[in-house]
């Protein structure tokens, strides 16, 4: 069956992408549901989009670790910038949710959804006039699939089993199983497509994409700058002759540098400063409802928390309805210690509710013959806008359980290379994906690339894979249910905080529907936006 795309090239697909009548049902629900994650048309894209001008972006979580490599990709400074502004991949989330085609122009399936073939648009220059081909899009999936792969697209690339060129403009993809979502997970922020070099690999450290901006500098942890590419794929696009983004990762200095016009949208705005914004007639506070969720990680391979009695009594020493109130204000929802928004296609009720029960925690820990429980928790203000005081407030009501938590304040710069994915207890700000498949994959099964909490559980991975090609939805969703409801008793995330986007920006500049699955307009924010004061 093939996929059109195009303006509406998502919604005919999450229609008409079934193997069976059923199938509709699932993948239709997640580009539904995906369509909430975008916020209403700025009354300023009334006016129309206007060229020139340039944007300056300020990010909170820039690393002097951040690389041209799409494989280690972890940053808002990265998936904006190379992602979203220097880079294409073969498909892109519109605003909505739903999937459009960019390098790629249809793409149909075959053999169970086993095999997929891509039509490659023609006539995509490089910005040194390299003209782009199968083999770039190929070398570029390949790149992240050789021995030792840390890439953060590890589980996608992990279901291929092949992949061919045909003729000039077809690129077949063939699966160890069957995936009916496998083009969403092709809009993978890693999976952007560099020239291919000459004997194998990519030439990713040159810095030259395909993308509605070129690269003019780049200083690690510090600011990416990019100029417009004249000769851009998709007409009229860019609008900006230059973005900037910039990192600044403390919330004050961030709103500081929009007051004073060093910046014209800043990210991740202190929920204290949302009067002061809202007060500002030169400014728009922004707020996108997302699949972003925030959580403490504990690391289950690692003493003391390859304890399950440990974990369960961290998870009931947390108020979580305290930190809301008192770090976000109110601007969040609870999660019950299931990755798992629930505005999602499957999310599933995981009772029982955990509250916060200093008195539990503290019967759990003496049945158990635990005594004098210290645990150092990895904390900074980059790991997610608010996490210090979290973990102060965490500190506080632990103690409650007779549990001493020691704060390990970690330096902002670096968070995302020296404490996620090393420390055994530490603060983290997830995404989220479009599919319950590609959530799991990424972070929770055994062999899951970014899995923080080092969770590993047989009964989870074995219906991971049953419930991935499984074409009938109730089956499917009482997979997904006991997935969640795994997590939720025994595995190592402890859910702070359902969050949306919050930004801050100069009415000077312009937009239409803003996505919200991923950070700065599903990163594409500098192809998107425009000035309305050139």
């Amino acid at each position: 069956m093939r996929y059109p795309t195009g303006p509406i090239g998502g919604q005919i697909l999450a229609r008409a992408m079934s193997l069976a009548p059923s199938r509709r049902a699932f993948l239709g629900g997640a580009a539904a549901v995906a369509g909430a994650f975008c916020l209403p048309a700025s009354l300023r894209a009334e006016e129309g989009p206007k060229q020139g001008g340039r944007l300056r972006y300020g990010v909170n979580d820039g690393s002097q670790q951040d690389s041209l490599e799409p494989g280690s990709w972890a940053t808002v400074m990265c998936g904006a910038a190379f992602n979203g502004a220097l880079c294409n991949n073969l498909v892109e989330l519109l605003p909505d949710g739903s999937l459009a085609g960019d390098l790629a122009e249809s793409w149909e399936e075959a053999e169970g959804a086993t095999r997929w073939t891509f039509t490659l648009r023609k006539g995509v220059l490089f910005h040194d006039g390299r003209l782009f081909t199968p083999e770039d899009a190929r070398q570029s999936l390949m790149h992240h699939m050789g021995e030792g792969s840390t890439s953060g697209a590890l589980a996608i690339v992990s279901q291929i089993k092949e992949i061919a060129v045909e003729g000039e403009d077809r690129l077949i993809v063939t699966l160890t199983q069957g995936n009916a979502d496998f083009p969403y997970l092709l809009s993978d922020y890693h999976l952007s497509i560099f020239p291919a070099k000459e004997g194998g690999g990519i030439d990713w450290e040159s810095g030259i994409g395909t993308g509605a901006f070129k690269l003019d500098s780049f200083e690690p942890g510090v600011a990416v700058r990019l100029l417009r590419n004249p000769n851009y794929h998709k007409p009229g696009l860019p609008h900006f002759d230059e973005v900037e983004f910039i990192a600044i990762p403390d919330r004050s200095a961030r709103l500081n540098a929009l007051l004073t016009g060093e910046v014209d949208v800043i990210e991740d705005v202190d929920i204290r400063n949302v009067p002061l914004i809202e007060r500002n007639p030169d400014l728009v506070l922004h707020r996108t409802p997302s699949l972003r969720h925030l959580t403490f990680d504990m690391n289950c391979q690692t003493a003391p928390f390859d304890n399950p009695v440990v974990r369960k009594a961290l998870k009931l020493s947390l108020d979580r309805e305290d930190v809301i109130a008192k770090v976000f204000l109110g601007e969040a929802e609870t999660g019950n210690d299931n990755p798992v928004a629930r505005i999602m296609p499957f999310w599933a009720e995981t009772p029982p509710e955990h509250r916060y029960d200093p008195e539990a925690a503290r019967a759990l820990l003496a049945e158990a013959g635990i005594e004098g429980l210290t645990v150092d928790l990895s904390v900074a203000e980059s790991a997610f806008p608010g996490a210090v005081e979290a973990g102060v407030l965490f500190r506080e009501h632990a103690a409650k359980a007779g549990i001493t938590i020691n704060l390990v304040q970690e330096a902002d710069d670096g968070y995302w290379d020296n404490v996620w994915l090393v420390k055994p207890f530490n603060a983290a700000d997830w995404y989220g994906r479009v599919t319950l498949d590609w959530l799991f994959a990424t972070s929770y099964t055994s062999d899951a690339p970014w899995n923080n909490t080092g969770f590993k559980n047989a009964r989870f991975d074995e219906l991971h894979a049953a419930a991935r090609s499984e074409t009938d939805p109730a089956t499917r969703g009482g997979h997904y249910a006991e997935m969640q409801q795994i997590l939720h008793d025994d595995g190592g995330v402890i859910t702070v905080a359902f969050v949306s986007w919050l930004l801050a920006m100069s009415r000077t500049i312009g937009h239409g529907e803003t996505g919200g699955i991923l950070p700065a307009d599903n990163h594409r924010c500098a192809e998107r936006w425009w000035r309305t004061d050139v």
